[in-house]
């Protein structure tokens, strides 16, 4: 199975060398349009690789993507932590509970006593 693995990276990797020598032309990215620059007064423009502004659109959008879904599963995070919360109050009451109900015992009665009720 690890070698299917190693296999497919070898053959995404090599598709991405094949587009990227595919596709060096240069182009020139701008950051307004032309109509919208003369109305500003201002005009920004960047000539990069097309393979690199195709790469840079995936990256942007995985990044896009991480953020949004991090951000969209924060409640689930916070009712998590909540619910580990409560559960380790519940835990440490339970142990006191135990504790005052084997009070007085002898030690080896009470440790089977509460082996005996866990089953």
């Amino acid at each position: 199975m690890r070698y299917f693995k190693y296999a497919f990276l070898v053959l995404v990797a090599l598709g991405l060398v094949v587009l990227a020598l595919a596709n060096r032309e240069p182009v020139l990215l701008e950051v307004l349009p032309e109509n919208l620059a003369l109305w500003f007064g201002w005009s920004y423009a960047i000539e990069l690789p097309l393979f690199l502004v195709i790469f840079g659109g995936v990256v942007l959008g995985l990044l896009v993507g991480f953020v949004w879904e991090w951000l969209r599963e924060h409640r689930h995070r916070v009712e998590a932590k909540t619910q580990r919360r409560d559960k380790q109050r519940l835990e440490r009451e339970v142990e006191g509970l135990k504790g005052r109900a084997n009070e007085g015992k002898d030690d080896v009665l009470a440790l089977l006593e509460d082996t005996g009720s866990s089953r």
